[in-house]
């Protein structure tokens, strides 16, 4: 079967920066089950996974246009450190914030007496990815996972409510 809007693609992968980093990757564990379509992963990747089929392997290069974007350094800002009271804050260190615009996740890059630098950027902002893939499995989704808009697991089921 070739992988369409609404197929369930099993597949191994494994991604890297561009200096060849390895970032993530499934191949010592369980492979990633995707409902194709359901936006979850990057859009340049599932692009590129339309018309590809079981026992297909390839290699991608993915802009951060199709992936996380180019950094904004308009979401680097300084907060005043009393507004951690009563925390120890340390970089790397990544909370939830509440903005104008909703929840959104920082981190903390780095800290002064007086200050605590956080970044609402998305650790892999203006990063170009590389991608293996290996698809092992593609078929149909049933009707229920189309409905939730994700793959169930094996038993067609899924762990949470909708």
């Amino acid at each position: 079967m070739i992988i369409a809007p609404n197929s369930v693609v099993t597949m191994h992968f494994s991604v890297f920066s561009e200096d060849k980093t390895q970032i993530d990757s499934s191949r010592n564990g369980a492979p990633m089950v995707y409902l194709q379509g359901s936006r979850h992963l990057i859009d340049g990747l599932e692009k590129a996974m339309l018309g590809k089929e079981a026992g297909d392997k390839f290699e991608l290069s993915v802009e951060p246009s199709e992936a996380y974007g180019e950094r904004q350094e308009s979401l680097v800002q300084a907060v005043p450190k009393d507004m951690f009271e009563g925390m120890d804050v340390e970089p790397g260190m990544q909370f939830r914030a509440t903005t104008d615009d909703g929840e959104q996740s920082v981190i903390i890059v780095d800290v002064t007496e007086e200050e605590v630098f956080v970044d609402g950027n998305h650790p892999l902002a203006g990063l170009t990815l590389l991608f293996e893939v290996e698809i092992l499995e593609v078929r149909e989704a049933t009707e229920e996972e189309i409905a939730h808009g994700h793959a169930h697991g094996l038993d067609d089921t899924c762990d949470h409510k909708h």
